[in-house]
């Protein structure tokens, strides 16, 4: 997972937002209210929901396009069970929480390299032989 997590507050413009995301060179950011993670939004979110429709990005709040229910996952659970729920909610982000607070952002590429890995890992005794 990628940690610690970019946050917005739910009232910040679309604009500030991809201009965090610009900086910060990342695909989403998590929206909070009072500390309290509330949605995400993502490159496509802003590109479907505010560009494509031709909105104001500065005007548009992020509490607008923001996708919710929030999805979540702890962090001790398998790499299986988040790539269940990503195919079975069709998303490529799941939000960590830890204790019901803000741990991490888990990826598809996330994902795929803990797979990789964990076969590398794997495969190394019959690659020595």
């Amino acid at each position: 997972m990628t940690s610690p997590v970019v946050t917005v507050n739910a009232e910040a413009s679309v604009k500030e937002s991809a201009q965090l995301m610009a900086r910060k060179r990342i695909g989403c950011i998590v929206v909070t209210e009072k500390d309290t993670p509330v949605g995400i939004v993502t490159e496509r979110d802003i590109l479907q929901k505010v560009v494509a429709l031709g909105l104001d990005s500065s005007k548009t709040l992020v509490r607008e396009v923001m996708s919710r229910p929030l999805l979540t996952i702890g962090p001790d659970e398998s790499i299986v069970k988040a790539a269940r729920i990503m195919k079975r909610e069709n998303v490529r982000r799941l939000v960590v929480l830890e204790n019901e607070k803000l741990a991490g952002v888990v990826t598809e590429r996330d994902l795929l390299r803990a797979a990789a890995f964990h076969m590398a890992i794997s495969f190394r005794p019959l690659l020595q032989r």
